[in-house]
């Protein structure tokens, strides 16, 4: 496989770029290695501008859960783009948009559309904070919420660590309000709300934690986060980014905001945070708790959202039919592995650990083997496998994967675990 011309872009971008990418993991400094630049998607597959064609499994993070270039989308844009691409004014796309996610999310009595994932996890924060009055959140080690000042906070294993940043840039002034703790770790949530639950505004989390890899939550975590929050009067977020639409988590647990991202955009810009009506109507301009976006509504992005969601919609048994299928990918990838692997599955979504024990949380993942990742992660792209490039990433499966594609990647995956030992 040759990657030169991509190389080549590679140099020329980070002229002009941090890195080269406009986001970090795109630069493959995870796996050593130089990036594939994509030419163009259809389906389950992705072709760089070398020629290579790969099985994509990382579907622009999540949110081709359909495949890329779904025909439906496709032509729905090409209308929409011919009446403008944008406004800064109401369009009934808008309202057209939030009814199908209602159906989806019933406890979204009232939502707000964004641009982005961080746009929604810091604005349903900010919120949180204007209805109860307080200042404290709580947030769980190795649960991402995007690139907000608050959220950027380290903590040690097994302990709350308050007001520590994780990136330069970020002041301690910002982070003292922000208490970390180990996910799936109720004991240590119970703690802290007895300590301080007065003065915490909401708890946050990631109800299948992607961001670490896939890491599913305990039986009890999500029910007993429930309890403790209601208990003290705080909110509970579920940020539903990456799993939304994906997994049905909200049949069993309500929560108080919900945060949307990737798939409500069918592929473009698009987020939305939302909850009980009591809470969002406190929101500008019905309230006076203030968010605006100039592009928030865009009619493209509302346009592919809508066609995604009506799909999604309009197909009998999807979500169970697209686990199905994830489910059968994995037994495939299981029966080839020639070293210890963990291999957790929500739904569509799923990971590939190299690692002999179950993993329950953030120290879990990062004692995996990285090295076997990153020479097992090679190994595939060489033959065509497009996966995260990164152990603390998760992998997703669209509704245009097929059996064809399936073999490959076992076959593929056989051939990497021999690499291996």
């Amino acid at each position: 496989m040759e990657l030169e011309k991509s190389a080549a872009a590679f140099e020329l971008a980070k002229k002009f770029m941090p890195g080269g990418v406009n986001s970090p993991v795109r630069s493959y400094s995870n796996v050593d290695c130089n990036p594939p630049f994509i030419a163009r998607a259809k389906g389950s597959h992705i072709f760089d501008i070398d020629g290579n064609d790969y099985v994509d499994y990382v579907g622009s993070w999540g949110p081709m859960i359909l495949g890329h270039a779904h025909e439906k989308i496709v032509d729905a844009l090409k209308e929409a783009v011919e009446r403008g691409t944008s406004y800064g004014a109401p369009t009934e796309l808008e309202t057209e948009l939030a009814a199908l996610v209602q159906k989806f999310y019933p406890s979204m009595e009232v939502m707000r559309m964004v641009n982005s994932g961080t746009e929604a996890t810091m604005s349903a924060l900010r919120v949180a904070r204007g209805f109860t009055g307080r200042e404290k959140i709580v947030k769980f080690i190795g649960c991402y919420h995007g690139h907000s000042d608050s959220l950027l906070v380290n903590a040690g294993s097994g302990a709350a660590t308050f007001g520590e940043p994780s990136s330069p840039g970020v002041t301690k002034g910002t982070a003292q309000d922000t208490i970390a703790l180990p996910y799936n770790d109720i004991s240590a949530v119970e703690k802290v709300f007895n300590e301080c639950g007065e003065k915490i505004a909401a708890v946050i989390v990631e109800p299948v934690a992607g961001n670490m890899g896939l890491v599913l939550p305990e039986e009890n975590f999500l029910p007993k986060l429930r309890e403790v929050t209601k208990k003290f009067g705080a909110l509970l977020i579920f940020d539903e980014v990456m799993s939304g639409f994906r997994v049905k988590v909200q049949d069993k647990i309500t929560p108080d905001l919900t945060c949307l991202g990737k798939i409500i955009g069918g592929g473009l810009p698009c987020a939305a945070y939302g909850g009980r009506a009591e809470i969002m109507r406190n929101v500008s301009p019905d309230g006076k708790i203030y968010q605006a976006g100039t592009l928030s509504g865009n009619p493209l992005a509302m346009t592919a959202g809508i066609e995604t969601l009506k799909i999604l919609i309009d197909t009998p048994n999807f979500t169970e039919n697209l686990t199905a299928k994830t489910s059968k990918l994995i037994e495939g990838i299981k029966s080839v592995a020639q070293v210890p692997i963990q291999t957790p599955q929500a739904g569509s979504m799923f990971c590939i650990f190299f690692s002999d024990k179950k993993i329950r949380n953030y120290d879990d993942a990062a004692a995996s083997n990285q090295a076997q990742f990153k020479k097992f992660f090679i190994s595939m792209l060489r033959q065509g496998i497009y996966l995260a490039p990164s152990q603390f990433e998760t992998l997703f499966v669209s509704a245009a994967h097929n059996d064809e594609d399936f073999q490959k990647t076992v076959d593929a995956a056989k051939f990497a675990f021999k690499e291996l030992v």
